[in-house]
Formats: structure tokens, sequence, C-alpha cells
């Protein structure tokens, strides 16, 4: 297993191509791949593994993706990808068919974090098998998974735009590519794949904040964008990325009464709008709902409360006890607030479980540390509110 560090953004752009040049080095050499990704995967996550296995087969080199859980019903189009081009998806304890001498991690700040069952875990420590890491968490706690020279880990919109910097590389080296007679590179499914990793993260890049970010989601998404919509049928769906937008912000019919539930909870400070879910009212929930409609519903609330309040948006729920004794807390930044790094709470408070990036965080702790979990919040909503204040006085000044 590889010496682990705190990510840090690749410092050069001969760096980065270096680095992906030898990832498509890996994809003509090496002969199996097993795409891994984290627990309860966003569509960035999710599209960045499919896109890679769809990379991967273009190269005819067999391709699982370990997804543990079944996904929400909104990544159908997504898994259908898979099943049309024979990439295996594996679920909780489900064999690892297809041989796998290539670990591939997308969009996963640190190991822990990862989805994987005992035998997949067993594979991590096996030096014969190269470790590829996709990921644009830096920063904070955040660890590497992948060996040195295969982390393409750095600052982006998105694990989807590294996937798509990873093509437009590969789409320049024609010698390979007629080695491995593939002659549609920037195919739909992958176009597709890649744009919903791209406009997903940054919710149709509301939630970028530097120059570097927009001009490189601006760049990407036009590109995709247009190349989706050139390779769908107009009798197809999701020809354009404002499609693809909706379809992945979708809630189901059953999400819906889950998320009316949380959406009650929710109170304002000056610079919050929060939930709190006691873990009463989730086990009256969990009688209703599984573990990864709660997880959606969390990710989506957090989304309207920051939007709402104009600064930053929390949720909080603890989780059932059949589930983990952990307090799960998301935390998102408003798209019309972008001053405060997100990853300084993880920092200022030693949240060590747990990892994002600068537009939204996720961290849990054990529930034996919390007497009463709405003071909690409401004492971690103030020291919060306290550090941005310093720190927008330390800019002003």
């Amino acid at each position: 297993m590889v010496q682990h560090s705190t990510k840090q953004s690749i410092p050069t752009l001969r760096q980065k191509d270096r680095i992906t040049d030898n990832i498509i080095a890996a994809l003509a050499e090496r002969q199996g791949f097993l795409i891994l990704g984290h627990r309860s995967p966003d569509d960035d996550c999710l599209a960045s593994m499919i896109a890679f296995a769809l990379l991967a087969v273009k190269f005819s080199k067999p391709a699982t993706i370990y997804l543990g859980r079944p996904l929400h019903e909104h990544f159908q189009y997504l898994l259908n990808i898979c099943r049309y081009n024979s990439i295996a998806a594996a679920y909780r304890d489900d064999p690892i068919e297809a041989p796998a001498d290539t670990l591939v991690l997308c969009d996963t700040a640190k190991p822990d974090m990862i989805e994987a069952n005992a035998a997949v875990r067993r594979l991590f420590a096996d030096p014969g098998i190269l470790k590829i890491e996709f990921d644009h968490h830096i920063g904070a706690d955040s660890e590497y998974f992948g060996d040195p020279g295969y982390r393409l880990v750095t600052e982006a919109s998105s694990s989807g735009e590294l996937i798509g910097h990873l093509l437009l590389r590969l789409q320049g080296r024609k010698q390979i590519l007629r080695r491995f007679q593939i002659h549609d590179l920037l195919s739909r499914n992958i176009v597709l794949a890649v744009l919903t990793g791209i406009i997903g993260d940054s919710k149709m890049g509301a939630y970028l904040k530097s120059r570097r970010e927009r001009r490189y989601y601006r760049i990407f998404s036009t590109l995709f964008n247009r190349l989706l919509a050139r390779r769908t049928y107009r009798s197809g769906n999701l020809a354009n990325m404002n499609q693809v937008f909706d379809e992945i912000q979708r809630l189901s019919d059953i999400e819906h009464g889950c998320y009316s539930r949380f959406y009650e909870q929710r109170e304002y400070t000056r610079r919050f709008g929060y939930a709190v879910v006691g873990e009463e009212q989730i086990r009256e929930l969990c009688r209703e709902y599984d573990a990864d409609t709660i997880v959606s519903v969390a990710r989506a609330l957090t989304d309207r409360l920051a939007d709402e309040s104009g600064w930053l948006g929390l949720v909080c729920y603890a989780d059932d006890p059949g589930v983990s004794d952990l307090v799960q807390f998301r935390v998102r930044r408003s798209q019309h607030y972008k001053r405060f790094d997100l990853r300084r709470i993880l920092e200022e408070f030693c949240f060590h479980n747990g990892g994002g990036h600068e537009g939204a965080i996720g961290f849990r702790i054990p529930k034996a540390q919390v007497q009463d979990l709405r003071a909690y919040v409401l004492e971690l909503i103030g020291r919060v509110e306290a550090l941005m204040e310093r720190e927008e006085k330390a800019y002003r000044s």
C-alpha cells in the first residue's frame, strides 16, 4: 500500500500531462480494471467511474465498477450505458468475476471512504496491482490512494473534468488510437458520462469560485455539450446538458415524502439555513425509507438551504442505530457566496472523518460525543460564523 499524504494540486501543466500519459500507457498495457468510488456515490463519482470504464472497454479491456448498493433511479441512464457496453457492475458481496490488475479510484477524498467489500479491500495491499486515482478534493484531511505518477488529483470543477482532460489528451495520441482501432473515442455515451460529472458536482457551474474553475467549466461543458447534441438522435433523450442536469436533480416520488419530513425541521441563523433530524425521527423515517433515500434527500436539502440562506446550508442527522453509531453532517456553500473555503471547517475543528471540496463537505462524529444534537449544531454554527467573520475581516484588511 502506498504511503498516504495530504492531497495537493499538481503544480505544473507538464507534470499533469506526464501523469495523464502514464494513465494512457496503463490503459494500453494493463489487462483488467476494477473501478471504485466512495460510499453513497453522487453524480460526479458515478459518472467518472463509468466514463473511465467506457474508456477501458474502448481499449478492449474488461472493466468492472464496484457499487456496493443499488443506486438511485435517476442514475438509470448511466447504468444502462454499462449494460449496453459489457461493463460489469458488482454489488455488496458479488464476486469480481473479471480479472483485475489495476484499481481505479474516482472522486474520493481518502481511502477509508471507499465503497469496498472484504475481497476488494484485499486487493489494496497487493503490490502487483497498479492504483490509479482521479480526484478534485485536495487539502484538509484528504489522503492519496493512487500510486505516485498515477494520481490525476488536482484543482478542477469535478472529477468528470479530469476524465475529460484525459480524453482530450488521448484524442491527440493518433498512434495509440490506431493501434487499438479506436475510431470513435468521443462517443455519445462517454460524452454523456463526462458531462454528467462536470455539471452535477458544480450544479451547472453555479458553485464554481475561481476564474480558473469557471474557465475550465466553460471549455469542457461547452465542448461536451456540443458533442452530446451532435451524437444524439432527434428521438433520443438527454440531448443537452440542461436535460442531463434536470435528470440528476430529480427526486423520486418516494424521496419527496422523505424530503418534506426533513424540510419541516429547517431553521435559519444569520448565515445558515440548517435542519437537524434526531435519532428518534430517523428511526421513524428508516421504517419507511432506505438509507440511500435519506442520503439523497440530505444532499438535496443542503443545497436548497444554502441557496435559501444565501450563505451556507447544513443538514445534520443521527444514523439509525442499525446503520452506525455516527452523526452525519453535510454542508454546502450558496452559489452566491464563494469567499469561504468549507474545508477550513474540517481543519479548524479537527473533523477527521470526512472530506469534500471548497464548496461542499461532509463529515461524521460518534454519537457518544453529543449530548444534545440541536445544541451541538447551534454551537458549531456559531463557531463557523465567527470563523467566517474573522477570515472576511482579514481579507478586507
